[in-house]
C-alpha cells in the first residue's frame, strides 16, 4: 500500500525549512526553492502544499504561535494573572535556540508584511490577541498601572519586541531583558492598595 501522507505534517516540515532559511537570509530573499534545498525536498513539492510564497508565511505563523503555545501548556504558571503575562511575554524573548530563531524570524516577517496584506492581516490579529488577553490579565489583577488596561497591555507587549530586538542584536544580555520586563510588569500589575484615609485634624483653638 503507498504510504499516506500528513498533510499538517508535511507543511510543517516545508514551515521549519522556512524558518531557518529566513533567519538565515531574511524573508525577502527567501524563494520556494531556498526552502525546497532546506527541506530537502523538490520546488514542485513545495508548490503542491503551498500555491504562494505568502501562503507558506502565513501557515509558519500558524506553527510559531502553536508552538508558543505549547511550551505555555507545558510549563502552566498557575492562577497569578501577573505569573501569566509574564510567562506569555517571556515566551517572545530570544533566551534559548527555539525562540532566537523564532526571534530572528519574526523581525523578518514585520518587515516582510508592509508591502503583503495578507501575512500583515495575520500579524494584526496576534497582536490584537496576545494584546486583549493580557488586557484581561491585568484587569483580573486589579492593578491600577499609569494607564488603562488596553494601554498598559500594549506598553508591555512593545516593550517585549523592543527588547526582543536588543537582545538578539546583543545590546543587551538575556538577564538585562527579564529584569527590565519584571521592573515594567511591577508598575502595571502591581495590586491597587487599599485606600488609606487620612482622618481629620481636630479644629485648632483660637485665643482664649
Amino acid at each position: 500500500m503507498p504510504k499516506l501522507v500528513d498533510p499538517h505534517e508535511r507543511r510543517t516540515l516545508l514551515a521549519d525549512a522556512l524558518l531557518r532559511v529566513a533567519a538565515a537570509r531574511g524573508l525577502m530573499d527567501v524563494s520556494l526553492r531556498h526552502v525546497a534545498a532546506e527541506a530537502g525536498v523538490t520546488a514542485g513539492m513545495v508548490q503542491h502544499w503551498f500555491r504562494t510564497k505568502d501562503e507558506m508565511m502565513v501557515f509558519a505563523l500558524d506553527v510559531v504561535r502553536a508552538r508558543v503555545q505549547a511550551r505555555l501548556a507545558a510549563e502552566p504558571p498557575g492562577d497569578d494573572p501577573r505569573a501569566r503575562v509574564r510567562a506569555l511575554l517571556v515566551q517572545l524573548l530570544p533566551l534559548d535556540g527555539d525562540r532566537e530563531l523564532e526571534g530572528r524570524v519574526a523581525v523578518a516577517f514585520h518587515a516582510y508584511a508592509a508591502t503583503r496584506p495578507a501575512v500583515a492581516a495575520r500579524l494584526r490579529d496576534d497582536t490584537a490577541g496576545m494584546r486583549a488577553a493580557i488586557a484581561a490579565e491585568i484587569r483580573a489583577a486589579g492593578a491600577p498601572g499609569a494607564l488603562d488596561p488596553e494601554r498598559a497591555s500594549t506598553g508591555l507587549l512593545s516593550l517585549v519586541e523592543g527588547l526582543a530586538i536588543h537582545v538578539l542584536g546583543e545590546h543587551v544580555d538575556p538577564d538585562h531583558a527579564l529584569a527590565t520586563l519584571d521592573g515594567h510588569l511591577d508598575l502595571a500589575m502591581s495590586p491597587r492598595p487599599p485606600d488609606r484615609h487620612t482622618p481629620d485634624a481636630p479644629p485648632t483653638k483660637g485665643p482664649p
